[in-house]
């Protein structure tokens, strides 16, 4: 997995110039300062590792009491074969590596390069709304994927979906999924992140930010389907976490930063341009 944390590197480094126009490794500096300035901000980075971490132990939860539930059958009842006709429909092989690359790599390299983008935008506002959209996706979803667990599409028989990720990335198996059970599908993460992302950009006022995470949510989105990993009710859900998230985030953060810490957006002079 060491190549994808390097190319990550390299493409939250090109996102970042593309949102900003500025010399990416200035956001180091930029966070450097607001951690020095604002407690707040200390612990709202915590808070945001904090839950990374609860994720990431949450493979291990599972085991340790023992939950046996799966949702999978009922999910299939509602929708069908949803998925197998859209995959039988779409699938191309030539555009199976592209659908790949923004599954494994866009996800985090676009909300990493969120938090760059709007500290060189000098965006306070859209900078701690994305630290808190983070936090409310993980948290909110964790106790889905504990107690209402769902297996990926490809992995239910009856479902009928090949899952075409192998196609392109033969040891997904053996390197990807220790990262993410097999059970760990409703809500969509990569739907719900994916989805954040773009809304704040939205919300930001940076249309070149905007288009970019617009363009890498729709094709993530239709990603999880193409590649047969998640249901449809996975992406809805995912979408209204999205909505509910950067929607309590975006209040959560004009709070945060209204009990004084200095004005609410203090916009760049590139943004203003925009």
């Amino acid at each position: 997995m060491n190549y994808v944390v390097l190319y990550t590197v390299i493409i939250v480094a090109v996102l970042m110039w593309l949102g900003a126009l500025r010399n990416p490794l200035l956001a180091f500096v930029e966070i450097g300062r607001e951690l020095l300035h604002s407690y707040k901000f200390l612990l709202l980075v915590a808070g945001m590792f904090g839950v990374l971490a609860l994720n990431k132990y949450e493979l291990q939860i599972e085991r340790k009491l023992h939950l046996t539930s799966d949702y999978t059958s009922f999910v299939f009842g509602l929708e069908g074969h949803f998925v197998r006709d859209l995959q039988n429909l779409f699938y191309t092989p030539w555009m199976t590596p592209t659908i790949v690359f923004f599954y494994i790599f866009m996800l985090q390299s676009v909300l990493a390069a969120s938090l760059g983008v709007y500290l060189l935008d000098k965006n306070r506002v859209m900078l701690y709304a994305t630290c808190y959209t983070i936090i409310l996706n993980y948290a909110i979803a964790i106790p889905f994927y504990l107690y209402f667990p769902v297996n990926e599409v490809w992995s239910y028989v009856p479902a009928g979906v090949r899952f075409t990720m192998l196609d392109v990335f033969p040891n997904f198996e053996q390197e990807y999924r220790p990262l993410s059970g097999l059970n760990n599908c409703f809500p969509s993460l990569h739907t719900a992140i994916s989805v954040s992302s773009a809304l704040l950009a939205f919300r930001s006022g940076n249309r070149r930010w905007m288009a970019i995470t617009t363009v890498s949510a729709v094709i993530i989105v239709f990603g999880i389907f193409y590649l047969g990993i998640h249901w449809l009710t996975d992406m809805l859900g995912g979408t209204i976490l999205a909505v509910v998230s950067t929607t309590v985030a975006v209040q959560l953060s004009k709070l945060t930063l209204r009990s004084g810490e200095g004005k609410l957006t203090v916009r760049s002079r590139a943004t203003e341009l925009r």
